[in-house]
């Protein structure tokens, strides 16, 4: 069966490759603009809505994942505007635990049939000093990543501990597609 990832995220490229699932990335148009204070909710709606503005022009047998992964520490912290929002960013995650919480939607076209869920993992960050921010900020890797790190990268160095899927942090909780893709006939090992 044909699998179309609704993105055009590197990192969630790089993991569906890494398990020989033989997919094609189409990027979504759908834009964010929802007000829904609730991360899970949030997350998943993205996740729908990513899914569904691809799946809408797929006509044959398909399955197209959508995926939204959102840092959550008393606030929805998307990516930083800037130097400054991502230094008030990470201040925040300092020496505390925090939730990364992704939306994913699979959706079988043509039917349309969606099933949409998330996954969240709890996230330590160690004391971070101010040079030590300013230093990762000057790596230039979390300026386009929600809560202004990534945990594949330089931000490892940022993490004491994961409770959870590793996966889920980079973007796309693999063995929670993989359930979500087995109910519709897609086993990721016999395919």
């Amino acid at each position: 069966m044909r699998i179309i990832l609704a993105s055009n995220s590197p990192r969630r490229k790089e993991i569906l490759s890494q398990l020989n699932i033989p997919y094609e990335a189409k990027s979504s148009d759908y834009e964010e603009k929802e007000n829904e204070s609730d991360p899970y909710k949030l997350a998943m709606l993205f996740a729908q809505n990513k899914a569904k503005n691809v799946a809408k022009d797929i006509k044959e047998e398909a399955l197209v994942i959508g995926a939204d992964t959102i840092v959550y520490k008393d606030e929805i912290m998307g990516k930083p505007k800037d130097r400054f929002d991502a230094i008030e960013m990470l201040k925040k995650l300092s020496a505390s635990s925090h939730s990364v919480i992704t939306g994913i939607s699979v959706i079988k076209t043509p039917q349309m049939t969606i099933a949409t869920d998330y996954e969240e993992t709890l996230v330590k960050f160690k004391e971070l000093t101010l040079d030590e921010i300013n230093a990762y900020i000057d790596s230039g890797e979390p300026m386009d990543k929600a809560g202004a790190y990534a945990i594949q990268g330089l931000g490892s160095l940022l993490i004491e501990r994961i409770e959870g899927c590793y996966f889920n942090v980079v973007g796309l909780p693999i063995y929670k597609l993989s359930v979500m893709l087995e109910k519709f006939g897609y086993k990721c090992l016999n395919n």
